[in-house]
């Protein structure tokens, strides 16, 4: 009975009164809000992008990093000096979260910057969970101005690398590869990956190359003047960062 008896106040832990009930709600609105809001902002830009990650995604990333990081402090009680015991935690789970985002194909790797984007809205709805408003907003701001305005200079730098299916299309399959394995030499590139097949009296040629926007728009040039292919198309992955 003595064992029971010392068991029994861990049975029910946490035990709030009315009042401080009503105290944690008015504390935790604000900034479950102000998470959301910034979660948001950051989830548009990537849906906008067509990423996996979201909208609905980030908010939730966001708003459950501020709950757990608000929740950790108010269950460790006002005598308990180790607050941050749940809000360590977040950063183990969210690199869980993030390691699904990236995908290996062959020779590349996609979804990193979805993946690290995740990582920072987490950070950011711990900044609200905390109540710091104005670095959360701060570090709101710099992850758009990274993902678009950085992203744009990459572009306009031709710095960035990015891998483009290339589908060439025409009636001789044998004259269709020679003429990509010279455009491919001429713009200096290795041919990799060939896929061939046919449709009725239409044959296809499909290959894979991952460069920078100006050798893709060259190498689209060099194949479109190429008498023996009729079609050419391109396919990017949206996921591609």
């Amino acid at each position: 009975m003595t064992h029971l008896a010392a068991l029994a106040p861990l049975a029910q832990p946490f035990q709030f009164d009315r009042l401080q009930q009503i105290n944690v709600v008015n504390g935790a609105i604000g900034r479950l809000l102000l998470a959301c809001a910034l979660g948001g902002v950051i989830g548009l830009e990537r849906e906008i992008s067509h990423k996996a990650a979201g909208l609905r995604t980030n908010l939730l990333i966001c708003m459950g990093a501020a709950f757990f990081t608000l929740l950790s402090a108010v269950l460790a009680g006002e005598n308990n000096p180790d607050k941050g015991r749940v809000a360590s935690n977040i950063v183990q789970g969210i690199g869980f979260l993030g390691a699904g985002l990236i995908l290996h194909n062959r020779s590349r790797v996609s979804g990193l910057t979805s993946a690290a984007c995740v990582f920072v809205v987490a950070s950011i709805g711990m900044a609200c969970g905390a109540g710091l408003y104005g670095a959360a907003a701060v570090g709101a701001v710099i992850v758009i101005l990274s993902l678009q305005v950085v992203g744009f200079l990459e572009r306009r730098a031709n710095l960035k690398t990015y891998p483009v299916i290339y589908e060439a299309r025409g009636h001789d399959q044998t004259r269709m590869l020679s003429s990509i394995l010279d455009a491919m030499d001429k713009a200096g590139e290795r041919l990799t990956d060939v896929e061939r097949d046919s449709i009725g009296e239409l044959d296809r040629v499909s290959f894979g190359l991952t460069t920078t926007k100006r050798r893709h728009e060259r190498l689209h040039s060099q194949l479109m003047a190429e008498p023996h292919i009729d079609a050419l198309l391109t396919f990017r992955d949206p996921e591609e960062e």
